[in-house]
């Protein structure tokens, strides 16, 4: 069975454009059954020029991760800078360390000296006004080395700080250039399976094209309209078949992207987006390209995926959104999918933030059409579960939407209708 590749070659084009504005197009355009135009699909010389960017990226980011590497390592040896300081300051207290004590003694050797005096009858005045006058330089002396003593052992304390600051950094920036690299790497294999996808597709026969199935729904549930750093949030996804007829195979899409508040740092790395079925209740990472997969659905029936989005600690303030679609297979090889995907945006609070009163992240959920869910009449309810009145997510979009378009990006463009493909042959080709 032949049928195009569509979302390898989208994952390959975002790969080489990092933001793209949400007002694109979407995979299916109105009343009309091709995927995408074949005008819309990258070229196997673009492609080509992707995998080499994504390789300068790759090598790029090695040779980072080994600089920094060796800069942590340097602050290890005698001859850095920081390393010698703090070897001539700790030398320089002992040296303090050792002249307090000889001060010190002076002081006490001095004092018995002005006591025998004393107490001897025969010294004479000039005696006792030496010893005397000896007792006081030492005494002098003493609180002189007692002073640099406390210098000394200060200055030592500095400086070793400044090491432990900058191994510290050295540290950080050593995690930085790792997650950069795994970042880079990542990419790499993306944009090379697409390219090798585009090239095996050229010599395949063109397949069926998929049209657009409005009544393939997806409504998100319980996803507040702020979330917390720090915190986990638990939501579900609603996939309905609102047609007659069952769909054999039916792949959900759930795509997430967050950028900063200025919309230029991305924060998809202080967030993990994972996701469960009942028949399959072990937690997994989102993937658009591996799951989740909820097999057949019946008509006029529905089906509940169950999401939680966990918020790093350190997350700054920003803006996310989460893109929700669906695809359907049949063994006669129809297929199609949503025609548009529902984003459901929030903003992002750092730990500690009170967000108030949350209402739900408002979206663009379609049509319910408010069918029975598969196995019984529950509706969703925001904690994951099912229950409650089955009230969904208020229409419209969202006031907190960026300027940016942050749900923009490789996740949330791949395109209702286009995720079927490459997810049929990942899960084999004879499937």
């Amino acid at each position: 069975m032949k049928i195009r590749r569509v979302l390898a070659t989208a994952v390959a084009a975002a790969l080489t454009t990092p933001v793209v504005l949400l007002s694109a197009a979407p995979a299916f355009a109105d009343q009309k059954p091709a995927v995408q135009s074949e005008q819309q699909q990258p070229t196997i010389e673009e492609l080509k020029a992707a995998v080499a960017a994504a390789q300068k990226a790759y090598d790029e980011a090695v040779i980072a991760l080994d600089e920094r590497m060796k800069a942590f390592e340097a602050l290890d040896e005698e001859t850095h800078p920081l390393r010698a300081a703090v070897a001539e300051a700790k030398k320089a207290a002992e040296a303090a360390a050792t002249a307090k004590a000889e001060a010190d003694q002076a002081v006490v050797d001095a004092q018995a000296k002005v006591d025998a005096v004393m107490a001897d009858p025969e010294a004479t005045d000039d005696e006792r006004v030496e010893a005397a006058r000896v007792l006081g330089v030492a005494q002098e002396a003493a609180k002189t080395a007692a002073e640099a003593k406390t210098a000394a052992d200060a200055k030592a304390v500095e400086v070793r700080t400044t090491l432990d600051d900058a191994r510290v950094a050295a540290a950080r920036q050593i995690h930085l250039a790792q997650e950069a690299k795994k970042k880079a790497q990542k990419e790499l294999d993306a944009a090379k399976k697409a390219l090798a996808d585009a090239e095996e597709e050229a010599g395949e026969e063109p397949g069926p094209e998929c049209v657009a199935e409005p009544k393939l729904t997806t409504v998100v549930t319980g996803l507040p309209e702020k979330v917390v750093g720090g915190t986990t949030v638990a939501f579900t996804l609603r996939v309905t078949n609102g047609t007659g007829k069952a769909m054999d195979e039916v792949y959900p899409f759930v795509g997430l992207r967050a950028f900063d508040e200025k919309g230029v740092k991305e924060l998809d790395s202080h967030l993990d987006l994972e996701w469960s079925t009942a028949a399959n209740p072990e937690w997994e990472d989102v993937d658009p390209m591996s799951g989740p997969i909820v097999g057949s659905l019946k008509a006029k029936s529905s089906v509940d995926v169950k999401l939680r989005l966990k918020i790093d600690a350190e997350v700054p303030a920003g803006q996310g959104a989460v893109g929700v679609a669906a695809d359907y297979y049949n063994n006669d090889e129809s297929c199609g999918g949503s025609p548009d995907i529902n984003e459901y945006v929030f903003q992002i609070l750092t730990k500690g933030s009170n967000p108030g009163n949350v209402d739900d992240a408002e979206g663009e959920p379609g049509e319910p059409n408010d069918p029975t869910p598969q196995g019984g009449t529950s509706t969703p309810s925001a904690n994951g579960t099912t229950g409650g009145d089955g009230s969904l997510a208020a229409t419209g979009s969202s006031d907190v939407m960026p300027q940016f378009a942050l749900a923009s990006g490789a996740a949330l463009v791949l395109g209702a209708g286009a995720v079927v493909v490459a997810r049929r042959r990942k899960a084999g080709a004879g499937a």
